[in-house]
């Protein structure tokens, strides 16, 4: 049954009782509106089809972003920091909104505003972050969405054809040359990179305690999908390794940031166009491929997870495929 009352303050307020449900109360301007919102909830309740949206109605975007961050975030190791920009962007566009009203139309029209400011793959990851926090809010928060998940009704953004850039006849010795005249650590970090596939984040965050030169293995507590990975050393990688002996503490001193731009540099100084620290992962995983290793051995030293990412950074040369035949 529905009760219709007019409160002090001039408004009216609706009342749902039915048994078997939450009691359900909204107020309004005026008494038709309490009265269609009440007809409305009853309606829903008779053909079992009704949803408690008082959660959604006072809970924001942002809100469940930020709880989010915090439940999630601690979790994701050293790769969750890499994902508050795409949060803080989000925040800023959708964040006041209610659950409750949040539709496909307004997630569209945040994609295509963030397309003219960031890539197409990072506008992915962050419709992809904010999935997965709707999906939190409806299984492990409890909070029904009314109009079902929105990002669902949503398109992706297409992304460009993946990098397929690899180093060139002489171009690695141009490319550590400059680095020796760069000086520091760089040129062996890119040695280093080319022989066992890391990423620019964990050669960053290595340390002596996570490295066994006597079983020539290197662990990575830090990787992209959260995961511990040891990875094989080759001689050339032990033989960095072992010129920069120390017994505890972080074996490289340089930040992330730091190897970008010293990398960005030497590439100047030795005239190599449109490379970036990134491909040298390319670069190893193809030669890895090249030396015949299968693609559970080149997974185990890469650390990818399906084949399809695999393959996504391996560009084999036909002239080398067609020695091998």
């Amino acid at each position: 049954m529905a009760s219709i009352s007019r409160q002090t303050s001039g408004r009216w307020q609706a009342k749902v009782r039915k048994v078997g449900f939450p009691l359900r109360s909204k107020t309004f301007a005026t008494k038709a509106d309490a009265e269609a919102w009440a007809r409305a909830q009853e309606r829903e309740m008779d053909r079992g089809a009704f949803l408690p949206t008082d959660a959604a109605e006072r809970t924001s975007v942002a809100a469940i972003l930020d709880r989010y961050i915090l439940e999630v975030f601690p979790r994701l190791a050293g790769e969750g920091k890499n994902f508050h920009a795409n949060m803080a962007r989000m925040k800023a566009e959708i964040g006041g909104i209610s659950l409750s009203a949040l539709d496909p139309s307004h997630i569209s029209a945040y994609r295509d505003k963030a397309l003219t400011l960031v890539s197409a793959q990072t506008v992915r990851h962050d419709l992809g972050l904010l999935s997965r926090a709707l999906k939190m809010a409806v299984i492990d928060w409890g909070i029904a969405l009314p109009r079902g998940l929105p990002t669902a009704l949503v398109r992706l953004p297409k992304v460009p054809r993946s990098r397929d850039r690899r180093l060139k006849s002489g171009e690695e010795a141009k490319l550590l040359r400059a680095a020796e005249v760069y000086g520091g650590e760089i040129g062996d970090i890119i040695s280093f990179a080319l022989e066992t596939a890391a990423r620019r984040t964990e050669i960053a965050s290595m340390r002596w305690e996570h490295v066994d030169l006597k079983s020539r293995v290197v662990t990575f507590p830090e990787t992209k999908n959260g995961e511990i990975r040891r990875a094989p050393l080759s001689p050339r990688a032990l033989e960095i390794l072992k010129a920069r002996k120390r017994d505890l503490g972080p074996v490289w001193r340089m930040r992330p940031d730091s190897i970008s731009q010293a990398f960005e540099r030497v590439c100047a100084k030795a005239e190599l166009e449109d490379l970036r620290f990134h491909d040298l992962r390319h670069e190893a995983v193809s030669r890895l491929f090249e030396k015949g290793l299968n693609t559970m051995e080149v997974a185990a030293i890469s650390g990818h997870k399906t084949l399809a990412m695999l393959k996504k950074y391996t560009h084999l040369r036909a002239e080398d495929l067609a020695a091998k035949l």
